[in-house]
Parts: structure tokens; sequence; C-alpha cells
């Protein structure tokens, strides 16, 4: 009688985070996010984008060699998380579909988790082909106590079939706009930011009124 071997069980696909954000400045809930999200959805990476042209942004932005340098201190050491800077690299207006056709094509096997803050997922609908956003990615969201439940106030507004993950984070109070508010009024930030951060500011005298 012929002896047959089993067949080996497919590997598992990769996983994959896009977490896009200005970072202008990165704070101490942006790496919160980055390490729940690794941790919560098992990812073998998070690549976290700098935004370059911000179509989205009214005020302009700090410069990207300073965004980027300070992304990399701030995400330093964190298991799984890259800081990648193709946005900032690409010319023209930053669209997260561009990002994510990107890397689907270098990876085609992976599995892709968009991960945002609720702020980002409320007005995920106005952002450029979000519908294909939706076949590409699962959306990944923030939620914090009292904050979305469920799939979140943005659910009802896709179809039935996309899939949701909610990330849990505790109540922070930090924000960009908070820290350079601070700034501008020469309040100190060293709750807000990490110390490298908080450093390379003051060493640049990034986000001063004079």
């Amino acid at each position: 009688m012929a002896l047959t071997t089993a067949p080996a069980p497919a590997a598992a696909p990769m996983r994959l985070g896009v977490f896009g954000g200005a970072f202008d400045p990165p704070h101490l809930a942006h790496v919160a996010l980055a390490a729940a999200a690794v941790d919560q959805l098992a990812l073998d990476t998070l690549h976290v984008f700098p935004t370059g042209d911000a179509w989205h942004k009214q005020r302009g932005l700090t410069a990207a060699p300073h965004r980027l340098e300070m992304s990399r201190i701030a995400f330093a050491g964190l298991r799984g998380v890259v800081v990648d800077d193709r946005e900032l690299r690409r010319t023209g207006p930053t669209y997260t579909i561009d990002t994510l056709r990107e890397l689907k094509a270098e990876s085609p096997a992976a599995q892709l988790f968009l991960v945002m803050g609720e702020d980002q997922a409320v007005g995920l609908t106005a952002w450029r082909d979000w519908q294909a956003i939706l076949q590409l990615a699962i959306i990944c969201v923030a939620a914090r106590p009292h904050g979305v439940g469920g799939s979140g106030p943005f659910g009802s507004r896709f179809p039935v079939e996309v899939e949701f993950r909610l990330i849990r984070l505790p109540a922070m109070p930090e924000s960009a706009t908070e820290v350079r508010k601070r700034l501008a009024a020469g309040e100190g930030i060293a709750h807000l930011v990490s110390d490298g951060v908080a450093r390379y500011i003051d060493q640049h005298h990034l986000y001063r009124t004079n």
C-alpha cells in the first residue's frame, strides 16, 4: 500500500497594519494606539506613514523632515512598528488609497488593516475612493471609554459586509492640537509627548509663536 503525505497547512497571510497621520507632532496617544494595534490585531508589521501633502488640512504642516524624524523618535522601540516615508516622497496630494494599493502590490497575499482614530473614521466617506479602501483593508478604529460602541457611529454608512475591528484604548487627553497650543503659549508638554520628541521640538524651536 502506498504511503501518502498529508499536505502542509497553508501559511497564514501576513498581517500588515497601516497607520497614517500628520504626526505634527506625534504624541503619546499615537504611540499607545500603535502599540495596541500591533498587540490586539496580531500584526506582523505596522507601517506608520507621516502624511505628505495633506489634502484635508486647512493649515500648513511642519516641514516633512521634522515630522519624519519626530515620528522615528516617537515610535522607536515599538515591536513590529516601521516608520515609512513613502508618502513624504510622493509628489502631489497624499491619499490613503494610493498607499494601500502600493502595499498590496508589494505583498499581494497580505491582509491589510487600516488603523485610525474615531474622528478619522467618522469622516472616512469623504476620503478619496473610500469604497475601494473598504475593499482593500479592514478598518480598525481606536475605541476609548465613552467613545464608539459596536461598529461605531460610522458603521451604518457602509455596506453590512464591511468588516470593522475596534482597538481598545484607555482615555487619553493627548492631541497634536493641544501640544501645539501649549508650546505656542510657552507651557510644558512633558505629559503629552515622549522625552525624545520634547527634546527634538526644543532643539529645533518648533511650534513657537516667535
